[in-house]
């Protein structure tokens, strides 16, 4: 079956100055030649430390952001270089759920203003349709339709959130990007979100990629899992297959500071040595060399691909793959 998105060989790299007078033009790479695919109905999640990439490729896939390089691709279709006219018959079939349910919401507008906007601008229904279609859009996510007259101020946290969702469901998209909806979410908050939208995938042919930096929310959310790190996705791997076997499990160093229902308990990852190196100028070789206690000579000199190592996990690690595999593949 044909994925409903392909990326190849995606770029994002941001124009900077450096040195004394700012003289010296360099550039980070955000997004670093990362390929992937995600299939109809699947959940995608995308998993990494703070400026590994993950938000600047949710908004590269959805064309809010112009890629540096590489392709898009969408139902077969390559919407890389489409122009904004042309992407606003595309836009109904992608959405975004942002990070912050305070600063995503006007707060001139109601919420039935906020909700029915994509509705109006999309002419989906008539105009005296839209009350009562955001009314539905609003109970499908657990609240009540009279909220509708109501602004974003009055509402918590996890009610904002749920607005933002029923907006991003208000045209029937078939893939949502979910940008750490529920980071910034409290824990018992978190949960209710993680549910509503898992309970949201019997939409069919709704697919999604889930961005978070906290492994166990992505598992349990996702079917697959990508690691990204310094724009480059070093990991892949399905729930079936957890990664925190492997011998140098990259998926678990993204796993830090997790927090455990008994006080008492020991934490079941540590943070890697060291903080993530500079992104303007990043180290030769593997760009994790550095802060991986299995590192070898090789990661110091030569950079890892991302290669199959066995029952659907791929990793760029040579630890995991070594020369004898890495050749077979």
């Amino acid at each position: 079956m044909e994925p409903l998105l392909e990326v190849r060989g995606l770029k994002k790299h941001f124009p900077v100055r450096t040195g004394m007078f700012q003289s010296e033009k360099k550039s980070v790479k955000a997004v670093d030649d990362v390929t992937l695919h995600l299939n109809r109905g699947e959940t995608l999640g995308v998993v990494g430390e703070s400026g590994s990439g993950k938000s600047t490729l949710g908004r590269l896939i959805l064309k809010l952001l112009a890629p540096t390089a590489g392709e898009i691709f969408f139902e077969g279709t390559d919407i890389t270089d489409l122009s904004r006219r042309q992407m606003l018959r595309v836009r109904r079939d992608m959405q975004i759920i942002f990070q912050d349910p305070y600063a995503s919401l006007n707060p001139r507008m109601t919420v039935e203003k906020i909700v029915g906007e994509p509705l109006l601008v999309h002419n989906v229904v008539p105009a005296s349709e839209i009350p009562d279609r955001v009314g539905v859009l609003l109970e499908k996510v657990g609240l009540h339709r009279d909220l509708a007259d109501r602004y974003p101020h009055e509402f918590s946290g996890g009610q904002r959130q749920r607005i933002g969702i029923a907006r991003a469901l208000a045209l029937s998209p078939k893939l949502i990007v979910a940008d750490e909806a529920v980071s910034a979410l409290d824990v018992s908050v978190q949960a209710q979100v993680v549910n509503l939208l898992q309970g949201l995938k019997r939409e069919p042919e709704l697919s999604y990629i889930f961005i978070a930096h906290d492994l166990s929310v992505v598992r349990h959310m996702s079917d697959r899992v990508a690691v990204m790190y310094l724009g480059k996705i070093v990991e892949v791997a399905t729930n079936q297959e957890p990664v925190q076997k492997s011998a140098a499990p990259l998926y678990a160093r993204t796993h830090f500071g997790r927090a455990s229902p008994q006080p008492k308990a020991k934490k079941q990852a540590r943070n890697p040595y060291g903080e993530i190196p500079n992104p303007i100028d990043p180290p030769s070789g593997c760009s994790f060399h550095g802060r991986c206690k299995h590192a070898m000579e090789s990661c110091r000199r030569d950079v890892p691909q991302l290669v199959d190592a066995g029952d659907g996990h791929l990793a760029a690690c040579p630890v995991l793959n070594p020369p004898s595999v890495a050749a077979r593949t």
